[in-house]
C-alpha cells in the first residue's frame, strides 16, 4: 500500500506538468481546429528562460525563504512574458497569413517552427544537458513500514507540493477566465463559428493571438516546474514533453480544458505506475497504448464533445 501511495503521488505530480503543457494544444485547437506542435518547445523556451534567470540570479539552496521566494516569483514571470512573446510573434508570423489555406499548411509550418525553436536554442545555449542543483528542497513523510516489512515510507516533498497546488490554482483561474470573462466568451464564439463572430464585432485575430499567449504562459509555468522538478533539461526536452501532453489532450478530449488536464492526469499516471510495477522501457507503448483503446470506444475523448456537422 505504501509503495502505491507513493507511485500515485509521483504520477499526480509528472501529470501535472503534462496537464500545463496540454491545455495549451486544447485551447488553439478548440477555436482555430489547429495542432501548435511548437508548442512543446514554447515549453522548453520557458525552461532555458527560467534556468538564465536562475542563474542571473544567483539563486541556490542556501537562499532565505524570503528572497527565494521573490526571486522564484520573477523568475516565473520572466518565463511567462518572454514564453508568451514567442507563442505570439509564431503566431503572427507564421500561422495567421496561412489562416485561409488548405488544412496541412498550418500543420506543416508548426512542425517546421518546432525544429526551428529546437535548433534556435541548441545553437544559442549549447547541445548539452543543462543541470541545475535543487532549490527547494524538505518534505514530508505520510506513511512509514515497519522495519519488518521493509521500511518503506511514503514521502511528499516541497516540490510535488507546490507543482499539484500551482496546477489546480492555474487550472481554476483559466477555467474562470473562459467562463467569466469577455475574453473567454470571445474565445467561445470563435470556437463555434468564426465568421459569424466576427461579423458580431469580435476581433477574432486579437482573440486568437490571447490564446497563443495563454498557452504559452502556461507551457512557460511548466517549464519552470519541470527544471526545479527534476533539475536537467536540454534542447530535445520539448519534443518528448510535446507529444505526451498531445497525447494528454487527445486522450481527455481535444478542446476541453478540464479533459486536457485529466488526460495529463491519466498519462503521468500510466507512466509513472508501469515504470513502478513493469518496465521502465516500456512506459511511452503502455501510454500510447492505453490512448489508442480510449479513441476505439470513445472517438472524442473521455470529456470531448462529438462533433455535429451542420447541414
Amino acid at each position: 500500500m505504501e509503495y502505491f501511495t507513493q507511485q500515485l503521488i509521483n504520477g499526480l505530480t509528472l501529470g501535472s506538468i503534462y496537464g500545463l503543457i496540454a491545455i495549451g494544444y486544447t485551447m488553439v485547437y478548440g477555436i482555430i481546429g489547429m495542432i501548435n506542435f511548437a508548442h512543446g518547445d514554447i515549453f522548453m523556451i520557458g525552461s532555458f528562460i527560467a534556468l538564465i534567470v536562475i542563474t542571473a540570479l544567483g539563486l541556490t539552496v542556501s537562499t532565505g525563504l524570503g528572497l527565494t521566494i521573490l526571486a522564484l516569483i520573477l523568475v516565473l514571470v520572466s518565463a511567462m512574458v518572454i514564453s508568451s512573446v514567442f507563442g505570439w510573434t509564431i503566431e503572427r508570423l507564421a500561422y495567421r497569413p496561412l489562416r485561409g489555406s488548405f488544412r496541412l499548411a498550418p500543420l506543416i509550418t508548426a512542425i517546421g517552427i518546432s525544429i526551428v525553436l529546437q535548433n534556435y536554442i541548441q545553437i544559442s545555449q549549447g547541445a548539452r544537458v543543462k543541470p541545475l542543483q535543487p532549490i527547494i528542497n524538505g518534505g514530508y513523510t505520510l506513511m512509514q513500514q515497519s522495519a519488518e516489512d521493509g521500511g518503506f515510507s511514503v514521502q511528499i516533498s516541497n516540490m510535488q507540493i507546490l507543482i499539484i497546488v500551482t496546477t489546480v490554482i492555474l487550472m481554476t483561474i483559466f477555467s474562470l477566465i473562459i467562463a467569466k470573462t469577455s475574453l473567454g466568451r470571445a474565445q467561445r464564439a470563435c470556437e463555434q463559428d468564426r465568421k459569424m463572430a466576427s461579423l458580431l464585432g469580435i476581433n477574432v485575430d486579437r482573440t486568437i493571438s490571447m490564446t497563443f499567449v495563454m498557452g504559452a504562459a502556461l507551457a512557460a509555468v511548466a517549464g519552470l516546474m519541470f527544471l526545479l522538478y527534476y533539475g536537467v533539461i536540454d534542447f530535445f526536452i520539448g519534443f518528448v514533453a510535446g507529444v505526451k501532453a498531445f497525447t494528454a489532450a487527445v486522450l481527455g478530449g481535444i478542446g476541453s480544458l478540464p479533459g486536457a488536464m485529466l488526460g495529463g492526469l491519466l498519462i503521468g499516471l500510466i507512466e509513472t505506475f508501469w515504470s513502478a510495477y513493469f518496465s521502465v522501457e516500456y512506459k511511452d507503448v503502455a501510454a500510447f497504448s492505453m490512448l489508442a483503446i480510449v479513441l476505439i470506444f470513445l472517438p472524442q475523448g473521455l470529456l470531448g464533445k462529438p462533433e455535429v456537422e451542420k447541414v
